[in-house]
């Protein structure tokens, strides 16, 4: 079972884009592709102060170590700490874009938590039906 954080937007509810699930734990996706990970997720300024850690942190390195095993096993220790830390960064990237958490739920996928989520909130599945356009099925 894996843990979500259901974060939710309230002032026009939209599935796609006012209802958002992030998990919780280790992210492999922002361990190895660091940059592309926050831009996947429009962190702009994430981006940013991610690629400024890098850099110099990488160059620091290469200055202070050379291009040893030393240097290699401090960019990579910065890398996982960036993968134990970047669904807190998105989680207040979400806040600041005016989401709030409203609630956590273990599941299996990201499926069944969405599932799981509005089985157990039917006044936010109502909501989110009800802005679907005519003909969609629910």
């Amino acid at each position: 079972m894996r843990v979500y954080t259901v974060h939710l937007r309230r002032h026009g509810l939209m599935p796609d884009d006012d209802l958002v699930l992030v998990r919780e734990g280790f992210s492999w996706p922002a361990f190895l592709f660091t940059f592309v990970w926050a831009l996947w997720h429009r962190m702009w300024r994430a981006t940013l102060w991610l690629f400024i850690a890098v850099a110099a942190v990488s160059l620091t390195a290469e200055a202070a170590l050379g291009q040893g095993a030393a240097a290699v096993a401090l960019s990579l220790a910065l890398s996982f700490a960036i993968g134990f830390i970047a669904d807190d960064l998105r989680r207040n990237h979400l806040q600041d874009q005016g989401f709030a958490v409203a609630g956590l739920v273990a599941a299996a996928d990201e499926d069944q938590a969405l599932h799981r989520y509005l089985e157990a909130e039917p006044y936010v599945a109502a909501d989110i039906a009800s802005a679907l356009p005519q003909g969609v099925p629910s």
